[in-house]
């Protein structure tokens, strides 16, 4: 495995860029020597986009986000910890997604998300457009077993179309109805929230109702209250399974904190209510398997304000994480 930085501290925009400067691991091999506890990957892909293109750069945005980097102490003001003190973290650079290919390329991210699985790491996946979920939760269920993952998938839009565009089965339009059919994840155990808009059609919701899925709009959301909706949420996802996946669609947040991703849609989360949901589901009695985090397109991004929310995502998870570990061991 590849040290990226030395002890000395240095700036963010110094070396190559790993997430945080992290160490990188090549291959299976290097990741399963390093003893890492997660791994983040990438997945380059947007031919799955159907209105603005550009998310095949949003894993390298990602990593580039951060002023922090693994050289410097990290400290959680909110949570008390250091992540990095309890949490080893690796990163598993990309999967090979052919860009002309989305079949190939879903091969792909299935494969990488499986080697992070067999090496014992948990994955978290920096996508790419949100139909990269297929491939990523597909090697998730394959590993603790079809109907033991129960979803819970932050975006403004259900993903749960027949098709896209001229009939097109595999499409950031679709994943989850695709997940739902092939049986790796029960319709029952796939919670969303932040949903708003225009889209889909009330014939989709009839569909995913027949499905048992559960959904949260943003209208309950400022009724009922986040915390309330959140606690909804993760009992619905563990009804009966086991594990968790969480699927972060950057455009759950209103696009005044996330201008960059392929369909903005106005009236969305807080950047902070986002980064709290974070913490809340990791951090309670949940036993979290994976994650991705999609829809960053940089040629939109003004600031580069949307993957900083997004490597923020990030980091809330691996800090709640810590914290849970921390609190286990006592300190």
């Amino acid at each position: 495995m590849t040290n990226l930085h030395d002890e000395e501290q240095h700036p963010a925009f110094v070396g190559l860029s790993t997430y945080l400067h992290l160490p990188f691991a090549r291959d299976f091999d290097e990741l399963k020597a390093s003893g890492a506890d997660i791994a983040i990957l990438g997945a380059p892909v947007d031919m799955g986009v159907v209105y603005r293109p550009g998310t095949r750069f949003g894993p390298r945005a990602i990593r580039e986000a951060s002023y922090l980097t693994a050289s410097r102490t990290l400290y959680h003001l909110g949570l008390d910890v250091d992540p990095l003190q309890y949490m080893k973290v690796v990163d598993f650079g990309d999967a090979n997604c052919p860009p002309s290919d989305l079949q190939l390329s879903h091969d792909a991210v299935k494969a990488k998300v499986a080697e992070a699985l067999e090496a014992g790491t948990l994955p978290i996946v920096l996508g790419g457009d949100h139909s990269i979920t297929l491939p990523s939760a597909t090697a998730v269920a394959d590993k603790y077993g079809h109907g033991n993952v129960g979803i819970v998938h932050f975006d403004a839009h259900a993903d749960t179309g027949e098709s896209g565009y001229g009939g097109v089965l595999i499409a950031h339009g679709n994943p989850m109805r695709r997940l739902i059919e092939s049986g790796a994840v029960p319709g029952k155990n796939f919670v969303q929230v932040g949903l708003r808009g225009y889209w889909p059609p009330k014939e989709t919701f009839d569909w995913m109702l027949e499905q048992g899925m559960r959904w949260h709009l943003m209208s309950e959301i400022e009724t009922r209250g986040f915390d309330d909706v959140i606690t909804d949420a993760i009992s619905e996802a563990l009804d009966g399974a086991e594990h968790l996946y969480l699927s972060v669609d950057i455009d759950v947040a209103d696009p005044g904190f996330a201008p960059g991703t392929g369909t903005p849609e106005p009236g969305g989360l807080t950047a902070r209510e986002l980064l709290r949901a974070i913490r809340r589901i990791v951090g309670s009695e949940v036993h979290l398997v994976a994650m991705d985090i999609v829809e960053v397109s940089p040629p939109y991004d003004s600031a580069g304000i949307t993957a900083q929310l997004a490597h923020r995502v990030v980091l809330e998870a691996i800090s709640a994480l810590a914290r849970k570990k921390a609190d286990a061991a006592g300190e």
